[in-house]
């Protein structure tokens, strides 16, 4: 038997004599004890570190998928969407994202690019539909252009086959994000000074740049130039609107990206005392005139 004391508990009360009342305190004290055998102490410990490990260990969802979401829909044919800007290779087509479908595949070919190297983790699958659904509302939030930035999602999808209907989620293969932006003031590349409150942004079309990020492509259709033509889509959508430096972000220890932004023409951007080298990141631009 084990004995557990509990705070003594004082209640305070109120009396008044005569006509001229006085009050006076008196304390009335209750000092309870309760006892409890070992077997039930044990009992109770037990539920309770079930009950913390269960909330703590299992991932919250805090942004559904929107329910208007139909995962049956058809891709959409080349007449429905009428897009000029497009460029065509092999089987496949890249283009810009139009419907919410190929922006929630977009952000799954994220999330499984973001945990294919961890399978075995437990509730990996979790996790990556809680990455899928926060970077889907983020793709929502950047078309919202948010500090003057015009921002873009390139799809690559597969070209209409005659007698073959694909949905949305089978066709898209490969996706990647690009934006215009403009330098801070003193900056002669993005993240060679440490962004504040209180930076200004030189908005000339001196300063203006592209910035590629989130590229990826589907396991089942790599090696098949996929992510070199929605780069080279990138370039060409920069030519059309008269900016000329494209950068993008690398991990050191990405050799194969490295490899391909070179291929294509990126060179790497020397930064001395940068951030980014703290962050283990490479910073590459792609050559165009004296741009970079």
């Amino acid at each position: 038997m084990s004995t557990v004391s509990v705070y003594r508990t004082e209640f305070l009360t109120f009396s008044s004599h005569g006509s001229n009342p006085r009050h006076k305190l008196q304390r009335l004290s209750l000092s309870p004890t309760v006892k409890m055998d070992s077997k039930s102490f044990e009992k109770v410990k037990k539920e309770e570190l079930s009950i913390q490990l269960h909330t703590s260990s299992i991932p919250q969802i805090e942004n559904p998928r929107p329910s208007n979401l139909r995962f049956d829909r058809l891709q959409p044919s080349e007449q429905e969407l009428d897009q000029d800007q497009r460029l065509e290779f092999g089987r496949f087509v890249a283009r810009e994202a139009v419907l919410d479908e190929e922006f929630w595949t977009a952000a799954w070919l994220r999330a499984e690019t973001h945990w294919e190297d961890r399978p075995g983790e437990r509730y990996v699958d979790s996790f990556k539909r809680q990455f899928a659904e926060q970077e889907f509302n983020a793709i929502k939030r950047r078309y919202s252009g948010q500090h003057g930035r015009t921002y873009t999602c390139v799809v690559t999808v597969r070209k209409e086959e005659r007698n073959i209907k694909r949905t949305v989620l089978k066709s898209v293969v490969g996706t990647l994000d690009f934006s215009f932006r403009h330098l801070l003031h003193g900056e002669s590349f993005p993240g060679e000074r440490e962004k504040h409150m209180f930076c200004g942004i030189s908005r000339t079309n001196l300063n203006k740049y592209v910035y590629v990020s989130n590229l990826c492509v589907a396991k089942s259709a790599r090696r098949q130039s996929i992510a070199s033509n929605m780069l080279y889509f990138v370039i060409e959508s920069a030519r059309l609107k008269g900016v000329e430096p494209v950068y993008v972000h690398v991990h050191r220890d990405n050799e194969p990206a490295i490899e391909l932004y070179e291929k294509i023409g990126f060179e790497m951007i020397e930064m001395a005392n940068s951030q980014l080298l703290k962050q283990q990141m490479y910073l590459l631009c792609f050559k165009t005139k004296n741009s970079c």
